[in-house]
């Protein structure tokens, strides 16, 4: 009831901010549940296209009137990450009270730098997840959460201070001219260009994923998971798609196109598999999530015709669902095994608070809507 009496005087000053600059607003509030039904995840996407077509400009925020803790995003930055993919933009800006990703915590150490630019996220998470690392405690783990979910869309994402008027102009145009900078570089022209304000710069991927498959990888709550093993796991990204010949293990109790990860593990040499120990010839920690999808059987049945052939379901569930585990509009693949984050063990003097996990991930099941 606060939230609901909040939005009025929110929305009242924004609109009194931009009436100064004769700009249109307009709002757009999102719950989680928005994410995860297909239908309304891409009428989510043709009202924000729709808007910035007009000239409008979309203020986004998580509709807390209606949304409980259970499946609430947890914090803006991931809400702001999933909003950047959904209208492919070209740059996500993360506005804290720091002036970006410290290589230590400059609090108690006085070496401390802002890291300029990160051009791979992924090894960035593998040197903080490290026991040796460098980086330090402090508040920084949402925002590289949101800064990989951004730069997989092919986002270019910024974490910088924002109590500095021009900031965001300032930086956009020091990356641009960067680019002409190498152009003219390339024919002998120099020019000395002032340094831009201090910010962490996170380039987007050489391959992001759009639309559909950005929903499947991170849209979507995993059930359980599907273990295969690497022939399997070539095979799928030269075909698509994935047969229950491939599974060699199943974990979980997800149902029929509920949403699963693609794990990849050594295939089981002579040692029984059971529900309470999936992997019995692996622990886990060697299993590697390689993507999402949804599951054509529930896990029973999965269970049943795992490393069978697509010809002998019927004989064994006495009816012939699908060929296919997964399908190939329903699945799709990580960039790179993704790695399990650790945002605690980076640094920041901030003081906020955050979710040690992946925000994505801590949303109660759910089922996705065809």
């Amino acid at each position: 009831a606060l939230a609901a009496v909040g939005q009025c005087q929110l929305m009242s000053t924004w609109d009194s901010l931009f009436s100064h600059l004769r700009q249109p607003i307009a709002q757009i509030l999102i719950t989680r549940n928005d994410i995860v039904d297909r239908t309304q995840y891409v009428n989510a996407q043709n009202t924000l296209a729709q808007l910035l077509s007009m000239g409008v400009i979309p203020i986004v925020n998580e509709n807390d009137t209606l949304t409980v803790s259970e499946i609430k995003f947890g914090d803006n930055d991931t809400l702001s990450a999933i909003t950047a993919a959904m209208i492919e933009a070209d740059y996500l800006f993360l506005m804290t009270d720091v002036d970006g990703l410290y290589t230590a915590n400059p609090r108690t150490n006085p070496d401390a730098r802002v890291i300029d630019i990160v051009q791979d996220i992924s090894s960035l998470e593998a040197d903080v997840s490290s026991a040796g690392s460098s980086l330090g405690t402090g508040g920084m783990g949402s925002k590289i959460v949101a800064a990989r979910l951004a730069t997989s869309a092919g986002v270019t994402t910024v974490i910088t201070r924002s109590s500095r008027p021009g900031t965001i102009e300032e930086i956009i145009e020091h990356h641009s001219s960067n680019d002409a900078t190498s152009s003219d570089s390339a024919l002998g022209v120099e020019e000395t260009k002032p340094d831009p304000p201090l910010h962490t710069c996170f380039l987007p991927s050489d391959s992001p994923v759009h639309s559909r498959s950005f929903w499947l990888l991170h849209g979507l709550k995993p059930h359980g998971s599907v273990y295969i093993d690497e022939e399997a796991y070539n095979t799928i990204r030269d075909t698509g798609y994935l047969l229950p010949s491939g599974v060699i293990a199943v974990e979980g109790k997800f149902g029929y196109m509920e949403a699963i990860k693609v794990m990849v593990a050594p295939r089981p040499s002579q040692i029984e598999l059971n529900d309470d120990y999936p992997m019995a010839c692996s622990t886990p920690k060697e299993a590697k999530e390689v993507g999402r999808g949804l599951i054509n059987y529930g896990y029973a049945e999965l269970s049943r015709i795992k490393g069978l052939r697509s010809t002998q379901i019927h004989s064994v569930l006495g009816y012939s669902g699908s060929e296919y585990a997964v399908s190939r509009e329903n699945l799709a693949f990580f960039e790179m095994p993704s790695r399990c984050m650790t945002p605690t063990s980076l640094s920041s003097p901030a003081p906020e608070t955050y979710n040690d996990k992946n925000p994505l991930n801590d949303i109660p099941a759910a089922s996705a809507n065809q």
